[in-house]
């Protein structure tokens, strides 16, 4: 970032996963390597690749999954639940835990000079959104009848299903329910998701049109119908290790992704507006870059992608790959995207750079993953030292770069973050420890 340009730290941090509900409950789980990765409970799996997954276990939808609240906020969430889908649920409850711990309310920040930028999957409706609507449009065979469906399906929907899962809600949900009248934008861009909206989120303060920022992003490759298309589109693990073995990323016997859900959020602030409020800081924001490269076939260049936001991430920084701490690498476990990816890592940083895998404890959350991602390396960064990678035994000689599988690493004073989609876009963001 430029002199001129004003300071962004993070004041506040939530999250979603299968590492439990709250910045506690994921710390704990870092600590005593506790994998999130088991058998699902939330769909049927007999028909898929793998039988287990990094859902979200502890959470229910229920209004205590969302933090502290005031009688107001808790009444309109209650109320707004019904609009909801598990996704946006996820999102609206990290960003009201961020917000709590941030020390933010209605009373403490002006309402018009506070926004929203929020990462999201496409969200995929429930099957039983369309249930009572299908059946009512049965022949007497038990077919469905395309003739049927506007006269007799669709008076049995609910008019409101749709806003359940639009992608823009999570935004819009999160600004209702606390006031915020700043600028709200959505991004849509799978896992690169949540860098992009952080970035988005600072230059919307840079430019003067906020003070405080909402960001992160929500997403899961947990539901019905996507999982389903997951199985049929992507390299997934199969049933070849033990649930909480499956995750492997950069290890040579790695066989695919491990499907998870979850989100995260953050409070992006104004250096002298946190100051004057006596915030507490996690670490400030000092680059981030964004880069697809695609073939003219339409194959994905992951290895180019990364190494573009890399050097992008770190020219908007100003500093060089030496000072950077550790990675915290997309480290999806497919084959071919982890070698892509740790060849961008070894050209930039060398392969003595510390790199960590937090999806080895998760699986991959879609959207959400950069976000839980990046508050795992603020939490260790803020703690002196790494967690280590789950499930790294053997070293794949094409994945030439320092993966910690062990406890006691430093984690440095700054680190990178990286994300990538299976289409060729990546993400990154820089973060360092926060030096008045």
């Amino acid at each position: 970032m430029s002199d001129h340009q004003p300071r962004i730290v993070i004041t506040g941090l939530g999250q979603i996963s299968s590492l439990g509900n709250t910045i506690e409950q994921m710390s704990a789980a870092l600590a005593s390597q506790q994998s999130g990765v088991r058998t699902l409970e939330q769909i049927p799996f007999e028909h898929l690749i793998a039988s287990y997954g990094g859902e979200a276990w502890e959470f229910t939808g229920a209004i205590d999954n969302y933090g502290p609240l005031e009688k107001t906020t808790m009444r309109a969430i209650k109320k707004g639940s019904r609009l909801m889908c598990r996704e946006i649920q996820m999102g609206v409850a990290s960003a009201q835990h961020a917000l709590n711990d941030a020390g933010l309310n209605p009373e403490v920040y002006n309402p018009d000079r506070i926004g929203i930028v929020y990462g999201c999957d496409y969200i995929l409706s429930h099957p039983q959104e369309f249930r009572e609507g299908v059946r009512a449009s049965l022949d007497d065979e038990g077919g469905f009848e395309f003739d049927n469906w506007a006269e007799k399906g669709m008076p049995n929907l609910n008019p409101l299903w749709l806003l359940k899962y639009l992608p823009n809600m999570p935004a819009s949900h999160i600004g209702i329910y606390n006031d915020l009248r700043g600028p709200s934008n959505s991004l849509t861009m799978r896992e690169a998701s949540s860098n992009l909206a952080i970035g988005e989120a600072i230059c919307t303060i840079q430019r003067g049109d906020a003070d405080i920022m909402i960001s992160g992003a929500t997403g899961t490759r947990i539901h019905p119908l996507r999982t389903v298309y997951v199985n049929r589109q992507e390299v997934l693990a199969s049933n070849k290790f033990e649930a909480d073995k499956a995750s492997r990323p950069f290890d040579q016997n790695r066989e695919g992704m491990v499907v998870g859900e979850g989100a995260g959020s953050f409070i992006l602030e104004r250096l002298d507006h946190a100051q004057a409020r006596g915030a507490k800081i996690y670490g400030e924001i000092i680059g981030f870059g964004s880069s697809t490269v695609i073939k003219q076939d339409f194959t994905p260049q992951f290895e180019q992608a990364l190494s573009n936001v890399i050097g992008q991430s770190l020219s908007a920084a100003g500093i060089s790959a030496e000072e950077i701490g550790h990675v915290n690498a997309h480290g999806v476990s497919k084959v071919e995207t982890d070698r892509c990816e740790a060849a961008a890592i070894n050209t930039a940083f060398g392969n003595q750079k510390p790199v960590i895998a937090l999806k080895s404890y998760t699986g991959n959350m879609g959207a959400g993953s950069g976000a839980v991602e990046l508050i795992s390396s603020l939490l260790a960064m803020n703690n002196g030292t790494l967690f280590p990678t789950l499930n790294y035994e053997t070293p794949d000689p094409d994945c030439d770069i320092n993966i910690i599988n062990t406890a006691g690493c430093d984690a440095g004073d700054s680190f990178i973050n990286l994300s990538v989609t299976p289409q060729g876009q990546a993400s990154a963001v820089v973060i360092k420890k926060f030096v008045s």
